[in-house]
């Protein structure tokens, strides 16, 4: 079994190498997090976290009575490295001005710069759905449920007030969604060569193409009809 690097404490080791408790909780996060995205959920044990972590399975049950409790934990983790209220905060005052490009812009920064400085998070996403596991369905009811309802209302107000087209609305939230996920897949998932788009580069273009497909008003079939026969006129 290849041994994970034990990784570096948070805030100032007691003496003789020994932590605190809420240290030593999130060391172990911080391992089960890593152990979960490279070898899965199914493949990783509890005696593993441990070994990796330098502590006995019993200190990981201490803090963590059931597997639960570790995936729990994992994801109130996850979630304050991403600052979910401050970004929410942020997004609902841009909704107030309606500003929607620095809405969108302030959304696809914060997904772009969050999956860039941290690959697991979608590795951990992908082993849950392939796995059957819960954590994925989980991380959504708790945060990223709130957040798409969000863009929803958004949308759907701005649709009302008609500044964007009656587009589908749960397409258009998941454009919002797909277009930084595949970026960050490419990038640091797959790593095509090919795909590289610098952070800046992808964030901007994101928010134009999307604000370009909501403002600008479909061409109908009849309209287009039209405008062939007059060509060939």
């Amino acid at each position: 079994m290849e041994k994970t690097r034990t990784l570096p404490t948070l805030g100032t080791a007691l003496e003789e190498g020994r932590m605190s408790s809420e240290v030593r909780r999130q060391q172990l996060i911080r391992v089960a997090i890593s152990l979960f995205s490279k070898k899965g959920f199914r493949g990783t044990t509890t005696k593993e976290i441990a070994h990796a972590a330098g502590v006995t399975e019993a200190m990981i049950f201490r803090h963590f009575p059931t597997k639960d409790d570790l995936y729990s934990a994992i994801l109130d983790y996850k979630a304050n490295q991403l600052e979910f209220a401050q970004w929410l905060k942020e997004l609902r005052e841009h909704a107030e001005r309606r500003d929607d490009e620095a809405l969108f812009r302030a959304f696809f920064t914060k997904l772009v710069n969050y999956h860039c400085s941290d690959g697991d998070m979608i590795r951990l996403m992908l082993y849950s759905a392939l796995e059957g596991h819960s954590l994925a369905q989980k991380f959504h009811d708790k945060r990223g449920n709130t957040i798409q309802k969000f863009l929803r209302d958004y949308i759907l107000m701005r649709q009302r007030e008609g500044a964007f087209h009656n587009l589908n609305v749960n397409a258009v939230v998941c454009s919002c969604f797909a277009m930084p996920t595949n970026h960050s897949m490419a990038r640091n998932l797959f790593q095509f060569r090919n795909m590289e788009v610098p952070a800046d580069e992808a964030i901007a273009t994101f928010t134009q193409l999307l604000l370009s497909g909501l403002r600008q008003k479909p061409t109908s079939k009849k309209t287009s009809r039209k405008s062939s026969r007059k060509k060939s006129e």
